[in-house]
C-alpha cells in the first residue's frame, strides 16, 4: 500500500512537470505545485486524526477527494478550491474536540 502511494505522488509530480513542458503554462505549474504540497502536508497532518478512527477514516477519504481535485485541474483546467481544500475541515475539527473534549495532547495546543 506505501509502494501505490509513493507511485502516485511520484505520477502526480511527473505529470505536473509533463504538462508545463507541452503548454508552457507558468501560472498553473505553480499552483498545481503549490497545491500539491498543501495535499502532501494534509497528509502529513492528517496523522493527528489517528486516535478518532471515523475521522481519520474522513480525513483520509478527503485527501483522496482532494487529491481528485489536483488531477482534475491538471486535465480540465478548472479549480474546485472547495474541494482540495476539504481535509482542512477535519483537522479543523481535530483541533476543536481537542480544545472541548481535551486530549492527551494538551500541551500541544497550550495558548
Amino acid at each position: 500500500m506505501k509502494a501505490l502511494i509513493v507511485v502516485g505522488i511520484l505520477a502526480t509530480f511527473g505529470l505536473i512537470f509533463f504538462l508545463y513542458y507541452r503548454n508552457r503554462d507558468l501560472k498553473k505549474l505553480l499552483i498545481a505545485l503549490g497545491t500539491f504540497v498543501l495535499l502532501i502536508s494534509f497528509g502529513i497532518m492528517g496523522n493527528i486524526t489517528r486516535q478518532i478512527i471515523p475521522l481519520f477514516l474522513a480525513h483520509v477519504i478527503l485527501v483522496v477527494f482532494a487529491w481528485g481535485g489536483l488531477l482534475y485541474y491538471l486535465f480540465r483546467g478548472k479549480y474546485y478550491w472547495w474541494v482540495i481544500f476539504s481535509p482542512a475541515v477535519t483537522l479543523a475539527l481535530f483541533i476543536a474536540l481537542s480544545l472541548l473534549e481535551g486530549s492527551r495532547y494538551e500541551d500541544v495546543f497550550a495558548f
